[in-house]
């Protein structure tokens, strides 16, 4: 079987061979020629088709040749511009024959205001004054009064002070100046230390000693007693109180005169040095 394959294989081979080379054509069985010429006798006008040589190597006429890269034409720089041309001017004669047309006098350019100069600084030397103890209604009528001098905000300062309440171990009040000095004498044979009371309501009288608080001041009135003190007691010498400083930085001495002069919103107060 296997014999009789190959024997039609063969002869499928060699009548392959045979129908390509033409050998049959005499049969009617001839092959497609592979350059197809046919395609010739269906050209549209062959006249005007021009063949080119193929590129250099290949030595093939039918392959046409590569477009050749040709640089393109330069193309002229433009000429330098020429300058301009000056109009000339007219000449004295044509001035002459021109007719003689109205003048318009040209609009004059409006132009701001000139600024107004810088304040000159003054030469005069500057000091710092200050004056204290204004309550709190006297310090608002002092600030209308420093605005109306017409004093910057920045150039005074007034400043808040606030006093806390003094409480002493007191005695007194006496009547006239030989009571102090016998309880002073007494004062000093006990050993007890104390300071004359000049405040207002307290004097003539002698203070034992001086405490922010009025709770210190009744402890040391004990110890006063154990000394031997027996008509001491507790008194307020201050209240508590606030006020405040009005501090100029740097006035002038016109300025100082000027501030020195404002009457009642100084409250009877004068000005000062800074210390």
């Amino acid at each position: 079987m296997l014999r009789w394959a190959i024997t039609l294989l063969l002869l499928a081979n060699l009548a392959y061979f045979a129908w390509t080379q033409g050998h049959l054509d005499g049969l009617g069985m001839s092959a497609a020629d592979p350059r197809e010429p046919q395609r010739i006798t269906r050209q549209v006008k062959p006249e005007v088709l021009r063949l080119l040589n193929g590129p250099k190597g290949t030595g093939d006429p039918d392959i046409p040749a590569a477009p050749t890269t040709e640089a393109p034409p330069a193309v002229p720089e433009p000429a330098a511009a020429a300058p301009a041309a000056v109009p000339a001017l007219p000449s004295a004669t044509s001035v002459a024959s021109a007719p003689a047309t109205a003048s318009v006098p040209p609009s004059k350019p409006s132009t701001p205001p000139p600024a107004p100069p810088p304040p000159v600084a003054s030469n005069e030397p500057r000091a710092c004054w200050m004056a204290a103890g204004f309550t709190e209604a006297q310090t608002e009528l002092l600030r209308a009064e420093l605005a109306l001098l017409g004093l910057s905000a920045a150039s005074w300062q007034l400043t808040e002070n606030r006093s806390g309440g003094r409480w002493i171990v007191y005695m007194g009040r006496y009547d006239n100046t030989e009571q102090v000095e016998r309880k002073k004498a007494e004062l000093r044979g006990l050993g007890v230390s104390f300071r004359e009371i000049t405040a207002a309501g307290l004097a003539p009288g002698l203070a034992l000693g001086t405490y922010s608080t009025e709770a210190a001041a009744r402890v040391a009135l004990q110890k006063t007693e154990r000394d031997g003190v027996r008509t001491a007691k507790v008194a307020q010498e201050r209240a508590e109180s606030l006020s405040f400083t009005l501090r100029l930085p740097a006035i002038t001495p016109a300025q100082r005169a000027a501030v020195d002069g404002l009457g009642e919103a100084m409250a009877g107060k004068a000005l000062r040095p800074c210390s």
